[in-house]
Parts: C-alpha cells; sequence; structure tokens
C-alpha cells in the first residue's frame, strides 16, 4: 500500500498556483458577462415583452436542462462543423462563452425572482412622484432586487468558479488541468487532487469572505 505523500502535496501548491490566474480570469470574465446577460432575460421577462420573453424562455430551458460539459463541446467541437467561422475559436474562448451562457440562465432566473419579490405597490409610489415605470425600475425597484438577489448570485458564481475546472477537457491550461497533468505523471492522485480542491476550497472561502463583506455594506441602510 503506498503511503500519502506530504513532502510531494506541498510541493505541487507552487505549481498549481502558477495557473490559478487562468482559473480566475476564466470565472470573472464569465461571470461579469452572464450577469450582463442575465438582466437583459431577467427584465425583458418581468416586463413581459412578448416574443423576447419566449426565446428567453427557451433559452433559459436548454441552458438549466443541458449538461454544461455537452454545452462547451458543441460550442467547441460541434459548432466549427456545421459554421467553419467558427474554427479559429480558440479552447480559452470557448470555455468563457459556455460558462458564460449556461450561468447567465440560472442568474436570469435569480435576478427575475429577486424583482418579483420587491412590493408592486413601490411602482404606484414613484409613479405619484411623477417617475415613469422605467424610472421608477432602474432607481427603485433594480437596486433593492439586487440586494435580495446577492446571496444566490454569489452561489451562481461559486459554481460558475468550480465548473472551469471543466475547461480542461477542451485543453485550456488551467490549475485541474494541471493537477490531472502531474497525477498522470507521478501517479499520485490522491495528493495530486487534494491539492487542487484545497486551492479551489480557499478561493471560494476568499469570495465567500468578499460577498459577507459587501452585504454588510449593504445591509446599513436598512
Amino acid at each position: 500500500m503506498n503511503s500519502f505523500d506530504l513532502d510531494y502535496t506541498l510541493g505541487i501548491f507552487p505549481i498549481l498556483l502558477k495557473y490559478i490566474d487562468i482559473t480566475l480570469s476564466m470565472a470573472l470574465i464569465s461571470g461579469a458577462i452572464a450577469l450582463v446577460i442575465a438582466l437583459i432575460i431577467a427584465i425583458t421577462k418581468t416586463f413581459s415583452i412578448k416574443i423576447l420573453s419566449q426565446i428567453f424562455n427557451v433559452y433559459i430551458s436548454f441552458f438549466r436542462a443541458t449538461p454544461l460539459l455537452v454545452q462547451l463541446f458543441l460550442l467547441y467541437y460541434g459548432l466549427p462543423q456545421i459554421f467553419p467561422m467558427f474554427n479559429t475559436l480558440d479552447a480559452y474562448t470557448a470555455s468563457v462563452v459556455g460558462l458564460s451562457l449556461h450561468f447567465s440562465a440560472y442568474m436570469a432566473e435569480t435576478i427575475r425572482g429577486a424583482i418579483a419579490s420587491i412590493d408592486n405597490g413601490q411602482f404606484e409610489a414613484a409613479k405619484s412622484l411623477g417617475m415613469t415605470r422605467l424610472q421608477a425600475f432602474i432607481y427603485i425597484i433594480l437596486p433593492q432586487a439586487f440586494r435580495v438577489a446577492i446571496p444566490s448570485l454569489m452561489n451562481n458564481f461559486i459554481d460558475l468558479l468550480k465548473s472551469t475546472s471543466l475547461a480542461f477537457t477542451l485543453g485550456v491550461p488551467e490549475i485541474m488541468a494541471k493537477a490531472q497533468l502531474e497525477a498522470s505523471s507521478s501517479f499520485k492522485y490522491f495528493e495530486s487532487f487534494l491539492a487542487v480542491a484545497i486551492v479551489y476550497w480557499i478561493t471560494v472561502l476568499f469570495f465567500e469572505y468578499l460577498q459577507k463583506k459587501y452585504e454588510k455594506k449593504l445591509n446599513k441602510a436598512y
């Protein structure tokens, strides 16, 4: 029976951390794009714009009902077969696009639910002050909804961060890919994957800390 190699585990951390910037950049860029798409979808569904709402319903259904890995493969391997222009799509970009589309579907429902939780009477109060429905939505409803949605949005982001590990299947050299490579060359699978699990764990704890600080700041007004 092989014993646990602590020295190897400690020694692999500096190797993994050289690639943490790729993991973080994928997560942050994808998260920002997903949030923008989600806002557009949530606002469209809130105002019940018929044709667009129906299209977005199909969009949400597809990206929530199919595995992220399948979506990544469709983007990176499938699209170039049908549309040759996508042959120039690199693995990193395909991963960012796939993560953005997938998690925007979840974020859209989170934001829509948060908007729906705000008392509709606030629209009437804003109207009595001379504001249009759009102004009331932007300046009164949306800020409150965003505060309500933050915990769920952060959970979406944490899931997104962990899902960047699937990018190694497309050949993106992020921390999971490097852990897999080290494990294959050394045959120390437990040590390699334990190390990468700890890196993800610490990274998630850092973002959870930022979330709590931000929530505390927002809640001062309440």
